[in-house]
């Protein structure tokens, strides 16, 4: 048979550039060579060349995070060029990058969110606003960014005010959600016109981080990650029906990891990566090894899923 030239995307201009290498250099080790010729790119650089060179690649992986990668921008230029690519189209990528937007259909689905406010970063009302309608604790996340970027929890209003300007370092607007105390869960989804859920992930920051920060998320042995989470079959199918829910409320297409908390028998959804983690163990390939994909074969089917025709 012969070989599918891959274009393997990785790096970028995002605040998760770092990340993306990791990941990337992680799939390049785990392609199998004998099905593919690998080509890499990293659009920080590499963009001409990958139009230059676009009428000789047969699929692309794009194993990048953040803007200009995970937002449907690298996935409007492939369009253009005519290469099919996994995951997420440019509409499902910029929806799921929008926590706001995201919200707001998850609400519409039926599916549980925390409590949550709006605010402008330099609005003059926001510590009133935010005592009158969620009290205290609160999260508070900028519209975009992945990895916990710019994200902060606040217990006490006089602390919020640099949240806000954490945050507004990133966006405008500013999501504040109520925190909610809990088991924090991920639902990893495979497929495209009929996804299915793979086993939940639980996990477990240590003791030292007050939540699944960017440290927890990627330094070694910082997090405890229990798969599958031990919640009850009833509580696992649900939070599983609500991972292929949002899934199919945000328009992805070919994988999707939605991060949920489990708290007094529901379960929450936070956000949907369209992009997850990449790495040999991160949560959704040690979800996927779950359910009987190896890394490798997981990339095989990612390709194959890329190839579909809807």
């Amino acid at each position: 048979m012969e070989k599918l030239t891959v274009a393997l995307l990785s790096g970028g201009r995002s605040a998760e550039r770092e990340v993306s290498l990791n990941s990337g250099e992680q799939v390049y080790q785990a392609l199998n060579k004998d099905k593919y010729n690998i080509r890499r790119y990293d659009p920080k650089d590499d963009l001409a060349r990958l139009v230059g060179e676009a009428g000789e690649i047969d699929v692309a992986l794009i194993i990048l995070h953040g803007r200009y990668g995970e937002d449907g921008t690298i996935q409007g230029l492939l369009e253009l060029l005519g290469i099919p690519y996994h995951g997420s189209g440019v509409l499902g990528s910029a929806i799921g990058i929008n926590k706001i937007v995201s919200k707001h259909l998850y609400e519409h689905a039926g599916l549980p969110v925390s409590p949550y406010l709006i605010l402008d970063r330099d609005d003059p009302d926001g510590q009133a606003k935010v005592q009158e309608v969620l009290g205290f604790p609160v999260v508070v996340k900028p519209e975009h960014e992945g990895s916990s970027i710019g994200l902060s929890i606040v217990a006490k209003a006089d602390k919020l005010k640099a949240a806000l300007k954490l945050a507004g370092e990133y966006d405008r607007l500013v999501l504040v959600e109520k925190y909610l105390e809990g088991t924090e869960i991920t639902g990893a989804v495979l497929g495209n016109l009929n996804p299915e859920p793979l086993p939940l992930v639980e996990i477990v920051p240590g003791d030292q981080y007050e939540f699944f920060d960017y440290e927890a998320k990627y330094k070694p042995g910082a997090t405890e990650e229990i798969c599958p989470a031990r919640l009850s079959e009833d509580l696992t199918k649900k939070a599983q029906d609500y991972a292929v829910r949002a899934h199919q409320a945000l328009k992805c297409r070919g994988y999707s990891r939605t991060d949920m908390i489990v708290s007094d028998n529901e379960a929450y959804i936070l956000e949907t990566n369209t992009i997850p983690g990449m790495t040999a163990t991160s949560l959704y390939p040690q979800a996927a090894a779950a359910a009987g994909f190896g890394f490798s074969e997981l990339l095989d089917r990612l390709i194959e899923l890329a190839l579909e025709k809807d």
